[in-house]
């Protein structure tokens, strides 16, 4: 029998057949002591102390319910929105694109055309989260530079960010391969807008731009982030019916994201296209008409347009300078911001929002309703030395003088309207002597019947109201008196008076078609992709019947007398018999005017009514009448 004891430690080996591992070496242990000659208390199991026991429980008690509790979390509390959220890993969603409705003119020529492009894009969606690598690869592909890649892709905002736009044929396959393999880089295809003779049409048309996350606010659910959208003229106005309403797909991916199948839930809707009133033949001559004229009169500004008057349909409108607005679909941001910041204000669009005075363009509507008001008959007389003379009761030594641009003689209103005199105006306008006069009130009055003072509605965004001064304005706005120089201006179109170059083309549709107020209109009717008509667009008589037949002949009378004996005697080489009055209005700008005449022709049956206003004419001249005569030439030439 073997025995090891070590103080109370005994192992007995008396009935086993084998000795452990351990045994031996214990046996060993007892054979060294220690220096004082003892067994020495070294173990080689020692017990976890009772405080290390209890840490080590808690700590897994705290892990399993850690664990416990985010499970529950996860497969519970949010559950279904996980579930929503695999579902849609599960499956992607395509838009089907289709095509934005084009534009025509009334003789169905394409303006407006939609060009296919491909991009080269990163889709921030599918790109990995460690993307440095693609990165890399990437700008040494499109040879740009990988700074500026980084820097305007974190700057862009966008799920789909554009690397390269409007790729050529050979860039496309070249780049079609070597990015096959980097996530998150795609070919992409758009349609771009292209505008045919894009400065002569600009302001008419328009153009498109992204959408900004105002108008996104407008039309909630309609749009996406990468949606263009018409900005400015008929692509604005007509948005809802040239707007595109995409199809789309659903498609079933797999773990790895590779497409399983694919089901079409809606099919694509392409836009409406617009037929237009304009005349693209005359838009475009009036155009090159401008250019030609405004070198040599030295002014860079100038408005055309041109109406049917038995219609209101607008033929031609031409805000100069005009601006390619391709730049807006396919330009780079340089040139965009030429644009915004041109000097000569090219995006603004002087035709329906450019304010004027008016000058004499005012006459014959301040004698259509002296005639209505019976302040003088059409024959009565006025004699004109050049100017007359006001009295001032505060200073008798120094009295106001209101000149007239030349001694008239006596005149009639027929006469006056075809010579223009400002004396005849100022006294049926203001008064003077023993003639009663209109007055403001009622000067007011009969321009607003007209229309001055009030948009036109015309089917473009951006038209501004005009105005007309009045006694109860000038009190309030300046805290002063109405006086006959106020009146006195007025009548002749000078002052405070602004209106737009539409606004006085509208109310001469109504001297030359007999009374009417026709509503000005640029879309005749709206197509659908397979060229049925969708909608016709209806002529609109604002008002008719307003004034005496009688009066209103006398004022086209004294209108043809210009062109024949009087201010306009430019316009007899014209084709047709035209009736006109010119306007040369005063600006802050010493020595320059603001140069118009408005025409209408033929002078029995009227077809057209043309306004011509060129900006800062140096010196008084007929600077409007050649550009006129030229437009109505080549409009009557057949």
């Amino acid at each position: 029998m073997f025995g090891l004891f070590h103080k109370n430690l005994k192992i007995d080996i008396s009935n086993r057949d084998e000795i452990e591992p351990q045994e031996v070496f214990l046996d060993n242990l007892t054979k060294k002591r220690d220096e004082r000659g003892e067994f020495s208390d070294k173990k080689i199991e020692v017990p976890l102390s009772r405080r290390c026991f209890y840490g080590l429980l808690l700590s897994c008690f705290l892990v399993f319910s850690f664990l416990f509790l985010k499970s529950f979390q996860l497969q519970v509390v949010k559950g279904e929105e996980f579930s929503i959220k695999a579902e849609r890993n599960r499956y992607a969603f395509s838009l089907i694109d289709s095509s934005r409705g084009v534009i025509y003119d009334k003789n169905f020529n394409q303006l407006v055309y939609n060009r296919p492009v491909f991009n080269l894009t990163i889709n921030s969606k599918e790109l990995p989260s460690e993307h440095e690598d693609i990165f890399q690869k990437l700008a040494k592909i499109a040879e740009i530079d990988l700074n500026e890649l980084q820097e305007d892709f974190n700057e862009s905002n966008s799920d789909s960010f554009v690397v390269l736009s409007d790729l050529k044929h050979d860039e496309l396959i070249k780049l079609e391969i070597k990015t096959r393999d980097l996530p998150g880089i795609e070919i992409t295809k758009e349609t771009l807008r292209y505008y045919d003779d894009a400065a002569i049409f600009s302001h008419v048309i328009g153009y498109l731009g992204k959408i900004s996350p105002e108008e996104r606010k407008q039309f909630p659910g309609v749009y996406s982030l990468n949606d263009w959208i018409g900005k400015i003229g008929l692509e604005r106005r007509y948005e809802e019916e040239l707007k595109v309403t995409p199809g789309r797909t659903k498609i079933e991916r797999d773990v790895l994201g590779r497409p399983l199948s694919e089901e079409l839930i809606s099919l694509p809707q392409s836009g409406n296209s617009l037929v237009l009133t304009i005349d693209a033949d005359l838009q475009r001559k009036a155009y090159s008409v401008l250019e030609e004229h405004l070198v040599n009169i030295g002014s860079r500004n100038a408005v055309v347009v041109a109406t049917n008057p038995q219609t209101g349909e607008v033929l031609s409108l031409i805000s100069y300078p005009g601006f390619d607005n391709n730049v807006f679909s396919s330009g780079s941001s340089e040139a965009i911001n030429q644009i915004f910041n041109d000097p000569e204000m090219s995006l603004f669009n002087r035709a329906i929002a450019g304010l004027y005075p008016v000058g004499s363009t005012i006459k014959p509507f301040i004698a259509l309703a002296a005639l209505e008001e019976g302040i003088v008959t059409q024959g009565k007389q006025f004699y004109s030395d050049g100017s007359i003379t006001v009295a001032n009761p505060w200073d008798p030594s120094n009295p106001s003088v209101f000149g007239d641009w030349m001694a008239h003689g006596w005149v009639d209103l027929r006469r006056a309207l075809a010579v223009s005199s400002n004396v005849y105006f100022y006294t049926i306008g203001g008064g003077y002597q023993d003639q009663k006069g209109l007055g403001p009130e009622l000067m007011k009055r009969y321009l607003n019947l007209f229309g001055w003072g009030s948009k036109t509605e015309i089917d473009l965004s951006g038209e501004k109201e005009g105005f007309i001064p009045s006694p109860e304005w000038k009190r309030e706005t300046r805290n002063d008196s109405w006086r006959i120089g106020d009146s006195y201006n007025l009548s002749i179109g000078q002052g405070d008076i602004a209106v737009t170059p539409l606004q006085v083309t509208y109310a001469y549709n109504a001297i030359a078609n007999g009374g009417r107020l026709m509503r000005p209109s640029l879309v005749k009717k709206i197509i659908n992709d397979e060229g049925e008509v969708v909608q016709i667009k209806e002529i609109e008589v604002v008002q008719e019947n307003i004034f005496n037949a009688i009066n209103l002949k006398a004022v086209r009378e004294g209108m043809r007398d210009a062109v024949l004996i009087g201010s306009a005697t430019t316009l007899q080489s014209v084709p047709v018999t035209c009736a006109a009055k010119t306007g040369t209005a005063q600006i802050s700008k010493p020595g320059h005017y603001h140069n118009w005449v408005s025409v209408f022709a033929p002078y029995d049956d009227p077809e057209i009514v043309l306004t011509v206003i060129i900006e800062e004419v140096e010196g008084i001249r007929a600077a409007a009448l050649p550009i006129a005569r030229d437009i109505l030439t080549y409009y009557f030439k057949d």
